[in-house]
């Protein structure tokens, strides 16, 4: 194994496929987040969403995408300012990758990349077992996601978060409470057709058990955004309560669970979801 790369991943690795391989995604995500800070992105953008929120603040349940925010509205935006940066700092802990800039097919303010790897050739560099690199098909390619909002809405706080182990480096990130109103505003409005996305519910119950405060401006600028608030007077937290409390009672909890366990280690977490779990996480939240 490389040697910077055991600094990074100590063994004993951990012993399922599924475990591996997200030991080897979150791997990659860190290296690209230290990639994308050695190219002053993070001057212009912040890091947000799940996997911000894993690696940044602790957050219990998988996440597979890596999601930023620039800080001023800009079209003229492009990964591929950052893709030799990526490609490098990869590359220097021995991870052979590509980078692919997503060609838009129509106007849109969001700008996606793709890191792109064989899942085979990095199982045998971070040496995992015989037993779980012999299942794997020597053609998979793993991929990861980097998506940008080059219009956000605004009303946000951003703060710089240091990473000390066993790598470190800065990450410009939202503040808690304006991650929150993001998470509130994928809850109440994230158009899923008939599918429930339990892994929003699930980082609901984490911030109200966590950090419960919640930037309310910013979740009405999102909302405001999206078409999903168009009242001429300010969004009031009674109001938002009440907005919340409708999208319990018309969600499946059921389905939640099944969407949300394959991210979960600890399923028995899950038990206690009900409509009457979550109504009583609401009274949780602190609107600030």
């Amino acid at each position: 194994m490389n040697e910077l790369l055991k600094q990074l991943i100590t063994k004993p690795l951990p012993n399922s496929e599924i475990e591996i391989l997200r030991l080897l995604r979150e791997t990659l995500q860190s290296l690209s987040l230290l990639g994308l800070w050695r190219a002053n992105f993070f001057e212009h953008a912040a890091f947000y969403g799940g996997t911000a929120l894993r690696i940044l603040y602790g957050l219990d349940r998988y996440s597979e995408d890596l999601d930023f925010s620039l800080l001023n509205p800009s079209h003229n935006f492009s990964f591929e300012k950052y893709r030799d940066s990526i490609i490098r700092e990869l590359g220097a802990f021995g991870f052979n990758v590509e980078f692919d800039v997503k060609k838009k097919s129509a106007v849109s303010q969001i700008e996606s990349a793709f890191i792109k790897t064989n899942t085979f050739k990095q199982l045998m560099i971070i040496e995992a077992p015989e037993r779980i690199i012999s299942n794997i098909d020597k053609r998979t390619v793993l991929k990861i996601k980097l998506e940008v909002d080059t219009n956000p809405p605004p009303d946000f706080d951003t703060e710089m978060q240091y990473v000390f182990s066993p790598l470190q480096f800065a990450v410009r990130t939202f503040t808690l409470p304006s991650l929150f109103a993001g998470k509130m505003h994928a809850v109440l409005c994230r158009k899923w057709k008939s599918r429930v996305k339990g892994r929003d519910w699930y980082d609901f119950a984490w911030y109200v058990s966590h950090h419960p405060k919640l930037n309310l401006k910013h979740l009405e600028s999102r909302m405001r955004d999206s078409g999903d608030y168009q009242e001429t007077a300010p969004l009031l937290k009674e109001t938002f309560l009440r907005m919340l409390n409708d999208a319990i009672e018309q969600f499946d909890v059921k389905k939640a669970k099944e969407e949300v366990e394959p991210f979960v280690n600890d399923k028995r977490s899950l038990e206690i979801w009900s409509k009457d779990f979550f109504k009583a996480a609401v009274n949780k939240i602190e609107v600030i």
